[in-house]
Order: structure tokens, then C-alpha cells, then sequence
């Protein structure tokens, strides 16, 4: 498997396999690439639907010569546990972080939430978060707060009174919550536009359907989270020996 970075054949070979729809898993494959690194490229540099070779391999050599000027600063790597590849594992960090700005998120908010996910302690403090990422306390207070905001991050205090931030399995499920919320306030509000602009009109009839169309996400979320997170926090159901044996006999 080639290592190193994309040449700008290949990535042509990637803009011809997004117009023709394959998947990035497809593309990785004709090319004799990991999917994560087609996935990266392409979340990267537009998207599947603004991706354009010849941009996305200019943009990636200005990226390396910034890199190559800063590499003292970030020069050491990170001790891997468990016997992990670190360059696997960076690499997998990178492509995560890309997919999380994908979805929205700013990037150094990215970078802090896939600190999160990647950790074993499963919780950091700032301190942690500025040494991995090589940043500012500001900056990563800012990129917590608005993770707090989303539902996405939970403060809590260790023995040492020190604040650290916590991704558990319930943060994704009172994040859905808090989306959910988001979606009736929107929906309240587009009911009072209703009032407000006479219930005959057509700007009316518009809101009102926003408004119907939000209430049932919101009931469709908040159902699925509450099911998903009994069905997840539940352990698997133990079999007792009798009730094998009889299986085994049937």
C-alpha cells in the first residue's frame, strides 16, 4: 500500500470517482489507499460535491510548507499505550477532526472534541488540552464552552479540585435532547409567526409547516434517544446454563 502523500494523479482519480458517485471506500480502493485518507482529503478541500483536484493539491502544498515552518513547535510525538501505531493514530485523530468540521463544528472545537473521544481516561483537563494540542488556554476555553453549549461536553472536578471535561456515552444523549429542545423553540416561534402574520396568508401556511415538520423530528429524536439509550445501557442478556442446554437439544 503507497504511503506519503496524494499525488496529484491520484487525486484527479478521486474528482472522477466523486462525479461518478462511487463511494470513498470504492475510490481508496481503485487507488490502493486507506479510506481515511480519501475521506480526509475530500472533507478537507470542498466536499464531495466542491471537490476539484487541482485546488485540493494546490491548498495541500501550502499546508506542507506551513508545516515544515512550524514543525519545532510541535515537533515531539505523543507516547502511544496499548501497543497502539501512533501514526495510525494520528491519522485516524486528523480524519476525525475533518469529519467533525464536516458536520459544522469550528475547527479547534474539532480538535477538542476528538481529544475527548480518543482519550482512555476518558475525561482531560485544560492543561492536558494545551500540551496535546499546542494551543492556548483560550483558545481551548472558548472551544469548551461552546461544546458545554451543544450538549456535547460536562465539566466535573477530580480529587484535586482540578476542572476536567467529560465525553461519556451520555453526552451524545443529552446533546440529542438538547437538539431536539432546539427544534420546539423553533417551532413555538414559527407558530407565533403564524399569529403574527394572519393564519389565511401564505407566509403564514409556510411557518406553519415548519412548524408541523419540527414537531415531528423532535418527537422522532427524543423517541429514539430515550429507546437507544435503554437498548445501549443495557448488558447483554445472560443465558443461564439450563436454558442453553435446552437450545442445544431442540
Amino acid at each position: 500500500m503507497p504511503g506519503g502523500r496524494l499525488t496529484k494523479q491520484e487525486r484527479q482519480q478521486i474528482a472522477l470517482g466523486l462525479a461518478d458517485d462511487l463511494s470513498y471506500a470504492e475510490i481508496a480502493r481503485r487507488l490502493d489507499r486507506p479510506t481515511s485518507t480519501v475521506t480526509r482529503e475530500v472533507l478537507r478541500n470542498g466536499g464531495p460535491t466542491g471537490y476539484r483536484a487541482e485546488l485540493a493539491h494546490r491548498a495541500t502544498e501550502r499546508r506542507a510548507h506551513r508545516s515544515r515552518q512550524a514543525a519545532p513547535r510541535s515537533a515531539q510525538a505523543l507516547p502511544q499505550a496499548h501497543g497502539r501505531d501512533a501514526a495510525a493514530v494520528a491519522d485516524f485523530e486528523e480524519t476525525l477532526t475533518t469529519v467533525l468540521m464536516a458536520s459544522g463544528l469550528p475547527k479547534m472545537t474539532a480538535r477538542v472534541l476528538t481529544c475527548l473521544f480518543t482519550t482512555d481516561a476518558g475525561s482531560v483537563t485544560a492543561a492536558d488540552l494545551v500540551r496535546r494540542l499546542q494551543v492556548s488556554p483560550a483558545s481551548v476555553s472558548k472551544a469548551i464552552t461552546f461544546l458545554e453549549g451543544q450538549g456535547l461536553v460536562r465539566r466535573e472536578r477530580d480529587e484535586g479540585r482540578r476542572e476536567r471535561y467529560v465525553a461519556d456515552n451520555d453526552v451524545w444523549y443529552q446533546s440529542t435532547i438538547a437538539s431536539a429542545r432546539a427544534n420546539d423553540q423553533l417551532a413555538e416561534t414559527a407558530r407565533q409567526g403564524v399569529v403574527v402574520l394572519g393564519a389565511s396568508t401564505p407566509a403564514a401556511a409556510r411557518l406553519e409547516n415548519i412548524a408541523r415538520f419540527l414537531d415531528f423530528i423532535s418527537e422522532s429524536i427524543v423517541r429514539a434517544a430515550e429507546q437507544a439509550r435503554e437498548v445501549l445501557h443495557t448488558g447483554p442478556v445472560q443465558m443461564s446454563d439450563d436454558a442453553g442446554a435446552g437450545d442445544r437439544d431442540r
